[in-house]
C-alpha cells in the first residue's frame, strides 16, 4: 500500500470535500465509521461557500490526504487569533480506524506549528461526543473548560434533532 501525500484543496475540489464530509458525518454511510453525528444532527455538514472561503482565504488551508489519487481524508487547519484551528476532520467511513486520521492530525499539527510558528492548537468537539473527546485527550489535547453555543438556526451547519448540543473548546501545545 503506497504512503499518504497530502496537498492543499483549491476550488476544483469542492464537490469530492462536500461529498467526502458529508459521508463522514451525515446519512447511513456516515455509521460506517465511528464519526457519525447522524444520532443528532440532519442537513448540511459543511457549506460550500464557506468552504471555498476557507480555501481562498490566507493562513487557512484546507488538508487534504490522498493516496493513489483518491480523496482519503481532509481537515482545515488556520490561524485564528494566534493559535492554531483544527477543524472539518473527515475521513472516508470504511477506513476511519486505519490510522488515515492520526496522520491527519499530524500534518495539521505540523501546518500550523513548522509553517506558521503557532504555539498552540484548538478546536471544538459536540460536547456529547465523548469518544472523540477522548480521541483528542489521547493525542495530547486537553479540555479547557470553554463551551460555545451551537449555531442553532443556521442550517450550513446542520438541523439538530436534540436542544441540548453545544461545542467544548480543547487544546495542544505544539
Amino acid at each position: 500500500m503506497s504512503e499518504l501525500h497530502f496537498r492543499a484543496a483549491t476550488v476544483d475540489d469542492l464537490d469530492a470535500l462536500v461529498a467526502l464530509v458529508t459521508s463522514a458525518y451525515r446519512g447511513d454511510v456516515s455509521r460506517k465509521g465511528w464519526t457519525t453525528e447522524a444520532d443528532f444532527l440532519d442537513g448540511n455538514r459543511i457549506d460550500r461557500e464557506v468552504l471555498q472561503r476557507d480555501i481562498e482565504r490566507p493562513r487557512s488551508r484546507v488538508l487534504l490526504a490522498e493516496r493513489d489519487g483518491q480523496l482519503l481524508a481532509c481537515a482545515h487547519v488556520a490561524d485564528e487569533d494566534g493559535a492554531g484551528y483544527f477543524g472539518m476532520f473527515s475521513v472516508v467511513p470504511s477506513l476511519q480506524g486505519a490510522g488515515i486520521g492520526k496522520a491527519v492530525l499530524a500534518e495539521g499539527e505540523r501546518i500550523a506549528r513548522d509553517d506558521w510558528g503557532l504555539p498552540t492548537m484548538r478546536m471544538t468537539v459536540i460536547d456529547i461526543r465523548d469518544e472523540l473527546i477522548k480521541f483528542y485527550e489521547r493525542r495530547g489535547y486537553a479540555l479547557t473548560g470553554i463551551k460555545k453555543p451551537f449555531p442553532y438556526g443556521d442550517e450550513r451547519f446542520g438541523i439538530p434533532t436534540r436542544d441540548d448540543l453545544r461545542f467544548e473548546v480543547m487544546e495542544k501545545a505544539l
